[in-house]
C-alpha cells in the first residue's frame, strides 16, 4: 500500500500538468489518509487465525508477526496524526514561496515510514540494513527541510555523518555474523547457536550482535552514544523534530526486542549476559545523562531531547530484563512515550503558530519556539494549550494518575521483581529529580508576563483538526485511568506470543 502510493505520488509531482493543478497542501493531507488506511490494512490482518509466532514472505526476508502487524497500524497511525498537523497554517498563510519542498516533504516522510514498517517486520540481515538505511536517509532528508535555514542544514549534515557511523557499526557487526556463521536469516542463526557447541562461532557471532546493537544505541539516541540528539533536534524544525523523536525510535525499538528474545535467550549464559549488560549499561547512563545534563538547558528542544534520553533509559531497562513482565511494560513505554511526545510537540507547534500570529512579516510565522522563557506568562493568553502542555509534562514526570506514571511503575516494579535493584533505585531517584525541569518548564508557563499579547482567536492560524488532535490526546493521558484495559490488554498479550509461540 506504502509503496504504492509511493510511486503514484512520484507520478503526479513529475508529471507539470498534474502538479499545477494540485494544491501544495493536498499532497500532505493525502499521504495522511494513505497512512490511516495502510494502518487499516494492517490492522485488518489480526484476523488470519494461521499467523502464530509469524508468516515468512519474500523468501524469508521478513516475517509477520503479531507484534509486527500491531505496530505497522501504531506507526502509520502516528505518522498520520504528525502529517494532518504540518500544514494546519498553509490556509491563511502562502508556504509554497517560503518551503518550495513540501511536495517532496510527504514523499520523503512515505519512505522514512515504509522503511520503519519494513524493519519491524525484518527477519534477515539483508533486509534489516536496507530498511534501516531506507528510514534513515528519509530522516537526513528531512532534517534539512528548510534550505535556507543555516542551522537547519548544519543540522542535516551532523544527523547524516553521524548516523552513517552508526550504519557502519550495523554492517560490520552483519558481516562479522555472516562470516561465523555463513547465514543472514535471523531464524537460522537462532537455530545455529541453539545446537552449537564451538565456543569460537558463539563469541564471533555474539561479538557481531554487540555491533549490531551498538549501532541501533547510535540511532536512538542511547548514551553514551547520544551527543548528536541535544543538537540535531534543536536545530531541526519542530515539525520534524516530532519525527526524530518518535517514529525511527519505535521500529529500532521493536527490533532490539526481537533480537534479544530470539537470539539473546538462545545463547550461552556468558555470551547471553554481555548482550543484557550491554542493555543495562547503556540503559543506567542514558537515565544518568538524560536527567543531569537536562537540569542545566535553556532551550526548550534541547531540554525535551534529554528527557528522550531518559526516557530511553526506562525503555532499555525493560528490555535488558527480560521477562514477560517487563517485555509488556516495554511495550506500553513505547505506546506511552509515542502519544505523550506527540502531544507536546503538537502543542508547541500550535504555541509557535499563535504566538507568531501576531508579526509584523509572515516569515517570522514559520519561526519556532526556541527558549523556554518565550513561553513565560502564557497561561494568562492561551490557559487551555498551556493546560494540555502542563498535563504533558506532568505525564512525563510520572505524576499520577496521568499515563506516564503507570508506564514508569511497570518498568521499576518489573525490575524490582527481577532483583535489579541497583538500577531501579537510580531510575527511582533520576525520575523525581527530572521532575524538576518540567516543573521549571510549567513555573515559566504560569508565572505573570508583564507585557500583555492580546489573544485574537478570530485571527487564529490553528485548524480545528489540529486543535482536535490536541484536546484528544490531552484527554487520553487525563482519563487513561478510567479504561485502562484495552490498552493494557494488548501489551501483555503481545508479550506472552514472544515467550509461548
Amino acid at each position: 500500500m506504502i509503496f504504492l502510493s509511493i510511486l503514484i505520488l512520484i507520478v503526479a509531482i513529475a508529471l507539470p500538468s498534474v502538479n499545477q493543478n494540485i494544491r501544495t497542501i493536498l499532497y500532505v493531507r493525502i499521504s495522511s489518509i494513505i497512512f490511516i488506511y495502510a494502518g487499516a490494512l494492517a490492522f485488518n490482518a489480526f484476523y488470519i487465525q494461521s499467523i502464530g509466532s509469524g508468516i515468512g514472505i519474500y523468501s524469508g526476508l521478513f516475517q509477520v508477526t503479531v507484534i509486527s502487524q500491531l505496530l505497522d497500524t501504531f506507526i502509520f497511525l502516528i505518522g498520520g496524526l504528525i502529517l494532518i498537523s504540518w500544514p494546519s497554517y498553509s490556509s491563511k498563510i502562502n508556504v509554497i514561496d517560503r518551503l518550495p519542498n513540501v511536495r517532496e516533504y510527504s514523499l520523503i516522510v512515505l519512505f522514512s515510514s515504509l522503511g520503519a514498517s519494513l524493519l519491524v517486520s525484518s527477519a534477515d540481515l539483508i533486509s534489516m540494513y536496507l530498511s534501516i538505511e531506507l528510514q534513515s536517509f528519509g530522516v537526513y532528508i528531512l532534517s534539512t527541510l528548510y534550505r535556507d535555514s543555516e542551522s537547519a542544514t548544519s543540522a542535516g549534515l551532523k544527523y547524516f555523518l553521524l548516523g552513517s557511523l552508526s550504519s557502519c557499526f550495523i554492517l560490520l557487526g552483519s558481516g562479522i555474523v555472516y562470516t561465523y556463521s555463513g547465514l543472514t536469516q535471523l531464524e537460522s542463526i537462532y537455530n545455529l547457536i541453539s545446537v552449537s557447541e564451538n565456543i569460537q562461532i558463539l563469541q564471533g557471532i555474539t561479538f557481531g550482535i554487540v555491533l549490531i546493537i551498538v549501532g541501533y544505541l547510535f540511532k536512538i539516541s542511547a548514551a553514551p552514544l547520544h551527543n548528536w540528539a541535544p543538537d540535531v533536534y534543536d536545530d531541526s524544525p519542530t515539525i520534524v523534530t516530532i519525527w526524530l523523536t518518535i517514529m525511527p525510535k519505535i521500529s529500532i525499538l521493536i527490533f532490539l526486542l526481537e533480537i534479544q528474545s530470539q537470539i539473546g535467550n538462545s545463547l550461552l549464559t556468558i555470551f547471553s549476559l554481555s548482550l543484557k549488560n550491554l542493555l543495562l549499561i547503556s540503559s543506567l547512563l542514558s537515565l544518568l545523562i538524560g536527567t543531569i545534563v537536562g537540569l542545566s538547558q535553556s532551550k526548550i528542544k534541547r531540554l525535551l531531547a534529554y528527557s528522550t534520553i531518559s526516557h530511553i533509559g526506562f525503555i532499555l531497562l525493560a528490555l535488558a530484563i527480560n521477562t514477560e513482565q517487563s517485555i509488556d511494560s516495554f511495550l506500553f513505554y513505547i505506546v506511552q512515550y509515542s502519544l505523550t511526545n506527540l502531544n507536546t510537540f503538537l502543542i508547541l507547534i500550535a504555541l509557535g503558530y499563535v504566538l507568531k500570529n501576531n508579526s509584523q512579516t509572515i516569515l517570522e510565522s514559520f519561526q519556532d519556539i526556541k527558549y523556554i522563557n518565550e513561553l513565560k506568562g502564557l497561561f494568562f493568553n492561551h490557559p487551555i494549550l498551556s493546560l494540555s502542555l502542563t498535563i504533558c509534562l506532568f505525564s512525563m514526570a510520572g505524576v499520577p494518575p496521568l499515563l506516564g506514571f503507570f508506564s514508569k511503575q511497570f518498568v521499576l516494579y518489573s525490575a524490582m521483581q527481577s532483583e535489579y535493584y541497583f538500577i531501579g533505585i537510580i531510575a527511582i531517584l533520576v525520575s523525581v529529580i527530572s521532575a524538576s525541569y518540567y516543573l521549571k518548564i510549567i513555573k515559566v508557563l504560569h508565572s505573570e508576563n508583564k507585557e500583555v499579547i492580546e489573544d485574537s482567536n478570530d485571527n487564529s492560524p490553528l485548524s480545528s483538526l489540529h486543535s482536535f488532535m490536541i484536546s484528544t490526546l490531552t484527554l487520553f493521558i487525563i482519563f487513561f485511568i478510567l479504561k485502562p484495559s484495552i490498552l493494557l490488554n494488548s501489551t501483555q498479550l503481545l508479550a506472552l506470543s514472544l515467550f509461548y509461540y
